[in-house]
């Protein structure tokens, strides 16, 4: 069962898929373990399986009596298409008993309901926090400064974004957000994929490499390229003079010209 959630934790990220795969057999093997039922919630949450992510979720608050996880429960309730029920657990008493990196969440939270419900003023306003204009950096902080600039383009306000997204990218030591791609997009930068080019040089160079080989091996085969088949010149060849022109020196289409002139 260990081996499973070790499994589930190593491919969460890059292999969602089997990560989902794995938390299914730990499932079967511990259901009754409230690390299992978390760990199957986080898989089916990044394969957006919400539905069963929530009920997964709720398990593992039951068996533990945890708020921890009440933040991602209520982007469950956002990924089901109920954003009011997301803000409705924004505003709960389980938002105190968070730390500060949950309740930080939890707006995040907060604030995509709004955007969901095309409220962009109240996102942005949402997002306006301590936390935000602190000039600590957290482990929360470039995300939170990346949905704030997000919300802000949204809304049309795109110096105050551009602002907001130069600093998500100074605190975003780890590349969490694609601050950076977005920043570049607002200043117009375009960035070139040097392997792209580097692939087509290759493919350019194997079609000629190509080439040659072809040619190599038809000379190699006794046949010589078309470019180079030399023009043969007609030869008039008398009657009288056939005694005189051995037969090993004589072309198949000399001789037979010599044998028509004969009839002629």
């Amino acid at each position: 069962m260990s081996k499973n959630l070790v499994m589930v934790a190593r491919l969460i990220d890059e292999d969602p898929e089997g990560a989902y795969a794995y938390s299914k057999i730990a499932l079967r093997l511990a259901s009754r373990v409230a690390a299992v039922r978390e760990a199957a919630g986080f898989a089916a949450y990044a394969n957006q399986k919400y539905s069963e992510a929530l009920a997964e979720f709720r398990a593992a608050r039951r068996m533990t009596g945890s708020v921890d996880l009440w933040p991602v429960m209520a982007d469950c309730e956002r990924g089901l298409g109920r954003p009011e029920k997301a803000l409705e657990m924004a505003g709960a008493p389980e938002v105190h008993k968070l730390d500060k990196a949950g309740q930080v969440e939890m707006r995040l939270v907060a604030a995509g309901a709004r955007r969901d419900m095309d409220q962009l003023d109240a996102a942005i306003v949402t997002l306006q926090s301590p936390e935000l204009a602190s000039n600590t950096v957290q482990p929360w902080t470039a995300r939170l400064r990346y949905a704030y600039a997000d919300a802000l383009l949204a809304a049309g306000r795109e110096d105050e974004a551009r602002e907001w997204f130069a600093k998500a990218v100074e605190s975003d030591k780890d590349g969490s957000t694609d601050a950076s791609d977005r920043l570049a997009e607002m200043d117009g930068v375009e960035f070139v994929d040097a392997f792209v080019e580097d692939d087509e040089d290759e493919d350019e160079s194997d079609v000629d490499g190509d080439a040659d080989a072809n040619a190599d091996s038809e000379i190699d085969d006794g046949v010589e390229p078309k470019a180079e088949v030399p023009v043969v010149d007609e030869v008039d060849v008398d009657a009288e003079d056939d005694d005189d022109i051995e037969d090993d020196e004589v072309e198949p289409a000399v001789a037979v010209e010599a044998k028509d002139d004969d009839k002629d």
